[in-house]
């Protein structure tokens, strides 16, 4: 039975993987497809992939369409527009012998994939906004919960925490990062992480605006590279309220008199906004008593945990813990824009001499795969947002004034124009070749390092359950009979 439902979750996997992200790419086929009919433009091949057809046949309009074996994207062949036979194959369409194709229909044609893209996006957007978003206490804020005392670097080596170096409390609301505003702690993140500040020393600068006792203060904050992606960190984590979600019997909470739906509020007297303030009060070297302030059923109570308690307790106390959960309903438009931004953030970031975001931190197909499953895993509401995600990322993506994407065919276009006649077809053929074989390098680039984090996170997935199986086995085994 545990097989089966195994088997028809990964089928259901491999099903919204292919519906939302190969429908990403086929609804940004038919953007340059539609665009290119309405204009009158021959249209010679639709494809799904790259590479030898797989399946395929040919429409009464005499359009090919066909499904090829390599899935990193497709196609639409537009022999008048563009000579793309590198990765499209060749063309049996007599170029010469049909009409010129005016500059409005090239960039109308080009940037159509990318329209649909964001239309799309809109789309699954106005979904996620009627049926709600889910999201949890800790991710909706940007107020700090936890200043750490050091922070691990990238080689194993520990500092002093630069939040705490710079006077960051537990309590402040970050308001902005280098004057950009952050809504939320995934956006607080990806903001560090993206920021590009250094000193006239070298070492790495963030500005933290934050909202201390109604006022706004600027604090200067020094990020060091750490954890396995090597990225800027600065060691601080987001506040929210411990709720005791189970206490099973013969534990120590259940002793002390703990009860499932208690809102832990403080440690000692102080507000309580992270877990991790009391599991540093639990591994003092030498034990003293402290309370704990409980909200239960709108009731305050205060537990006294003695300085002679067991020496070790599964997790905390034996207790699991949870915190608030809901949905949120962002509008479609927010959505998008959101998405955008840290899109852009992003590729500024990897263009920018002080960044420390390099091609190796970004997602290849393999990576996009493997999101697309986590988040299939967690919900289809989460496999809406990626989707989102992914056709925002495609749209701007493509966009890029590159040869190959289509922001590169609207320059060429546009230099022709601005030129008063066509570049020559031998430099646009050249420049298109060496630029498909970077693009192919840096997929496959990217790939050997999606494939690396998977395996990584794997095993970290074994050695926790490894770690946690002597824990589980002494909690499921039976009280001892005490002996008279």
């Amino acid at each position: 039975m545990e097989l089966l439902s195994s088997a028809l979750g990964s089928a259901w996997s491999i099903f919204l993987i292919v519906l939302f992200f190969g429908g990403s790419i086929f609804v940004h086929e038919l953007g340059h497809f539609l665009a290119a009919r309405r204009r009158g433009v021959r249209v010679e091949r639709f494809s799904i992939g790259f590479g030898p057809r797989v399946f395929g046949w040919r429409g009464k309009d005499g359009v090919e369409y066909r499904l090829s074996w390599f899935p990193l994207g497709g196609y639409v062949a537009l022999p008048q527009l563009a000579d793309m036979s590198e990765i499209e194959g060749s063309s049996g369409t007599d170029v010469a012998a049909l009409p010129p194709i005016s500059y409005s229909t090239k960039v109308i044609v080009f940037a159509a994939g990318a329209f649909f893209n964001i239309l799309f996006a809109l789309a699954l957007a106005s979904v996620l906004w009627f049926i709600g978003q889910p999201t949890s206490e800790d991710l909706s804020t940007t107020r700090i919960g936890y200043v750490s005392q050091n922070l691990p670097l990238e080689d194993g080596t520990r500092v002093p925490s630069p939040a705490r170096e710079a006077g960051l409390k537990v309590g402040d609301v970050i308001r902005a990062i280098d004057g950009q505003a952050v809504a939320d702690w995934p956006e607080l993140l990806q903001t560090l992480v993206t920021s590009s500040g250094r000193t006239d020393d070298g070492r790495r600068r963030a500005v933290f605006t934050v909202e201390r006792d109604g006022q706004l203060i600027d604090l200067t904050v020094h990020p060091r590279l750490s954890g396995d992606e090597k990225v800027r960190r600065v060691g601080i984590l987001a506040a929210y309220t411990p709720i005791i979600a189970a206490v099973p019997p013969d534990t120590y909470a259940a002793k002390l008199g703990f009860q499932a739906g208690d809102e832990l509020k403080t440690l000692d007297g102080v507000p309580l906004l992270n877990l991790l303030s009391l599991l540093d009060m639990l591994q003092e070297k030498t034990p003293r008593p402290f309370t704990l302030g409980v909200n239960r059923a709108g009731q305050h109570l205060e537990i006294t945990v003695p300085a002679d308690r067991p020496a070790e307790t599964r997790g905390i106390f034996g207790a699991g813990f949870r915190t608030n959960v809901g949905l949120v309903h962002n509008n479609p438009i927010e959505q998008v824009f959101g998405h955008a931004t840290m899109t852009v953030r992003v590729l500024m970031s990897l263009i920018h001499p002080d960044s420390d975001i390099n091609v190796s931190k970004l997602s290849g197909p393999v990576g996009i795969g493997k999101i697309f499953w986590d988040a299939s895993e967690a919900g289809i509401r989460y496999v809406i947002w990626i989707a989102i995600l992914v056709n925002v990322n495609l749209a701007i993506f493509n966009l890029l004034p590159l040869p190959v994407l289509d922001g590169g065919h609207i320059l060429f276009a546009t230099i022709s124009k601005l030129r008063g006649r066509a570049l020559s077809p031998n430099f646009i053929a050249s420049l298109q070749s060496a630029f498909i074989v970077l693009l192919f390098g840096m997929i496959i680039y990217v790939s050997f390092f999606d494939v690396r984090r998977i395996v990584r996170d794997r095993a970290a997935d074994v050695q926790a359950r490894e770690a946690a199986e002597p824990q589980e086995k002494e909690a499921a085994a039976p009280a001892e009979t005490p002996k008279p």
